[in-house]
């Protein structure tokens, strides 16, 4: 009674065998070339052998048919009747061959043998044919016959035959000198095709050394020795990609250092407003430190918001299609979602231009986005001179007729407004005006979010004075979307 072994590694069975690797590309590369051609030139060259022996065929039996012309020339018309002088050393000159053994036979009208082998079984002529070619055997010999009907001096038949030695060699010789030379062209080609794939597939060998000899934190463009348009592309292919990946390894680097930096002051803030708060006995000082804790979480919220904002927008990059959006309901909204504040902080917010049905191309939550901001930047900064009421207005228009049509998108206010000087270091990131600074509010963000989200929409933003020359407009140019109508 034999036993089984037991199972190696906690009785588990043996994992199949891994598959082994894939062809190398140069290999398939030649493969693909090769198997086909290989198969055409065979194909070729059986056909020109073959077409060649059929020409050779058409000689050997033109000659065949030659020695029968001169048996029947020799052919007399006696007092007897129909006569054949030769002897047969004669015959034997005439029909000699140093190959191929040859048989005649001349034969009278009424089929009685006049000269040479009576029993050679070739078929007549049919119809009107003067001859006819016919292959047979004849004392286990293959021989090749023609039959040659004449009817001068008298009606009478010449039949030659002979083996067909000669012509099997021939057909031999032919396919083999054919496929011999064939082959070693084919060898040949296959030893200068693999060169020559080898020398193209090199500069792809060097790119992939280098991608593994590449290290993890190195994203900058690869150097590619491009030998073909292919090979190029892979290389721009890559760049690009190492270049996403960078920028979005920099988008991530910045978010985290724009957090540890801006959240700093307002959480220390929090803790010095609770430290001192917790070290005083009175209510009411308990309560001045919670509004200031409260105050400074508000605003370290905000500054959250604006940099998820923020490193949102610089990953969305190519990954937001743009489509059509209704433009005046996104406008609306916005104005409905900002009025408790601004009734709240004594502001005039209101809306002009959304009577008429208005649609851009664009991204429904970037458009959101900058209405936010720039509602939020004008309710803080845009307040007026002392004695004046506050105003905020969000303006939508067209201007332009046809393709050159042009929707404005536009947040006025009638505050202390911007030097023209300010204007477009504000559009950068962490820049703040004066206003800004004096109220203690903001990081910077505001503007740059607007921007970059402008970039993603493909629109232009333009920063200029308000209505006679007072406040600030910030303008948002827009594409209307495709096949709208012009207005």
């Amino acid at each position: 009674m034999s036993t089984q072994p037991e199972a190696q590694d906690g009785g588990h069975p043996p994992g199949p065998a891994a598959a082994p690797p894939p062809p190398s590309l140069r290999t398939r590369l030649l493969r693909h070339v090769l198997a086909p051609l290989a198969l055409v030139w065979l194909v070729g060259t059986v056909a020109s052998a073959l077409l060649a022996n059929g020409f050779t065929q058409r000689a050997f039996d033109r000659s065949l048919l030659d020695d029968a012309y001169a048996i029947a020339a020799n052919v007399r018309q006696g007092q007897a009747g129909l006569e054949f002088p030769l002897s047969s050393r004669e015959v034997k000159a005439v029909l000699f061959d140093q190959v191929e053994t040859v048989y005649f036979a001349v034969l009278q009208a009424d089929g009685t043998q006049l000269a040479g082998n009576a029993s050679l079984p070739v078929p007549p002529p049919q119809g009107e044919q003067v001859y006819r070619f016919s292959d047979l055997h004849f004392h286990g010999r293959a021989l090749r016959a023609v039959r040659l009907q004449l009817s001068t001096p008298a009606p009478f038949e010449v039949i030659t035959a002979q083996t067909v030695h000669s012509r099997s060699i021939m057909l031999r010789s032919a396919l083999l000198y054919s496929l011999a030379s064939q082959g070693v062209l084919l060898v040949v080609l296959a030893w200068w095709l693999g060169r020559a794939i080898r020398q193209e597939l090199r500069p792809l060998a060097a790119f992939q050394q280098a991608l593994e000899q590449r290290d993890a934190h190195d994203l900058a463009p690869m150097r590619v020795e491009a030998s073909s348009r292919d090979l190029q592309r892979l290389g721009h292919a890559v760049n690009d990609l190492l270049a996403r990946v960078a920028q979005g390894v920099q988008a991530q680097h910045e978010f985290a250092g724009n957090v540890a930096h801006e959240l700093r002051t307002p959480l220390a803030g929090i803790r010095a407003l609770a430290g001192y708060g917790l070290a005083q006995q009175d209510p009411s000082v308990w309560r001045e430190q919670l509004a200031g804790i409260v105050q400074s979480e508000a605003r370290a919220s905000h500054l959250v918001d604006q940099l998820l904002a923020l490193a949102l927008a610089d990953e969305a990059h190519g990954s937001m299609p743009l489509q059509p959006v209704p433009l005046d309901p996104l406008v609306r909204d916005a104005v409905l979602r900002f009025l408790p504040r601004a009734d709240a902080a004594g502001v005039d917010l209101g809306a002009l231009g959304l009577e008429q049905s208005v649609t851009v191309q664009g991204q429904p939550l970037l458009i959101e986005g900058v209405l936010n901001n720039l509602i939020d930047n004008a309710l803080r900064y845009g307040t007026p001179p002392m004695g004046e009421a506050a105003q905020v207005t969000v303006a939508l228009a067209q201007e332009g007729q046809g393709s050159e049509m042009r929707v404005l998108l536009s947040v006025l206010d009638n505050g202390p407004g911007i030097a023209p000087e300010q204007r477009r270091r504000l559009q950068q990131r962490w820049v703040q005006g004066r206003e800004g600074e004096r109220l203690g509010q903001g990081a910077g963000l505001g503007l740059g979010i607007v921007m970059r989200y402008a970039e993603l929409l493909g629109a232009r933003l333009e920063l200029e004075p308000g209505p006679q020359d007072r406040g600030l407009c910030v303008r948002l140019v827009l594409a209307p979307a495709r096949g709208t109508p012009a207005a």
